[in-house]
């Protein structure tokens, strides 16, 4: 990793941090084909459940949160709580999905149905690997960048990217139209994975494809200070109003 990469991360996570009023740290997720020199994430795996499905954590989209701490890479086996995740992250084809408990209990409870299941974005290619970790650390190229964004950061972005995309449930698949569809792409989040992150409800996610993050963050500044100046202008105008 040469000086001038190292670089290039710390000031564009610094200038997203800035631009969105980030509370957590921006992340980087990377899919690799092959195998990885990162650490694993190292941790043990959870009893499993009466169909046999377990994983290191509850859901891939935990590790979105404790990948603001560290940089980690991360197997189908750690993933493999969350069918869902796994589909939207590549491990699981759709019919492999459509067999789990966790797939079965969703559709009867009618939270999504099978049409929407089937429609459900997916990284084409089964990664070897998927390494997480603090965009400012990133050894190299990451295919989507996380940020969690509240109200306020939301209405930078929407003001930034013409072309954003606010999306629902399941959260995790903002991932998989960051990089196989090059979008910008928000969520309103969802109960399954804002229970298992607790990511505050204030918080809001939203993946940037890799390959656009530096333009990305070029408008967001430049929305941020439009913004600035507006609320500027809101402000003075509303002092003849008094408190």
């Amino acid at each position: 990793m040469t000086q001038s990469r190292v670089g290039k991360f710390v000031e564009l996570a610094h200038r997203l941090k800035v631009a969105l009023r980030l509370e957590a740290a921006p992340i980087a997720i990377r899919f690799a084909a092959s195998d990885v020199d990162a650490e694993p994430f190292g941790a043990a795996s959870a009893p499993a459940n009466e169909a046999g499905r377990t994983g290191t954590v509850p859901a891939g989209c935990v590790f979105w949160m404790r990948a603001t701490e560290r940089t980690f890479a991360t197997n189908a086996a750690d993933h493999a709580n969350c069918s869902v995740g796994s589909l939207t992250h590549g491990w699981l084809d759709r019919a492999e999905a459509a067999t789990r408990d966790d797939v079965a209990a969703v559709l009867a409870a009618g939270w999504v149905d099978e049409a929407a299941v089937s429609s459900l974005p997916r990284v084409r290619r089964r990664p070897a690997a998927i390494v997480y970790g603090p965009l400012a650390e990133a050894a190299a190229e990451p295919d989507v960048v996380l940020v969690r964004v509240d109200g306020l950061g939301l209405m930078t972005l929407h003001g930034a990217v013409a072309d954003l995309r606010i999306e629902g449930r399941p959260q995790c698949h903002i991932i998989a139209l960051a990089k196989e569809d090059g979008a910008v792409a928000a969520s309103v989040g969802c109960a399954l994975s804002r229970t298992r992150t607790g990511m505050p409800p204030e918080q809001m996610t939203c993946a940037i494809p890799g390959r656009r993050l530096a333009d990305v963050v070029e408008r967001l500044e430049s929305a941020a200070a439009l913004d600035r100046r507006m609320a500027n202008y809101a402000g003075a105008d509303a002092r003849r109003f008094g408190s």
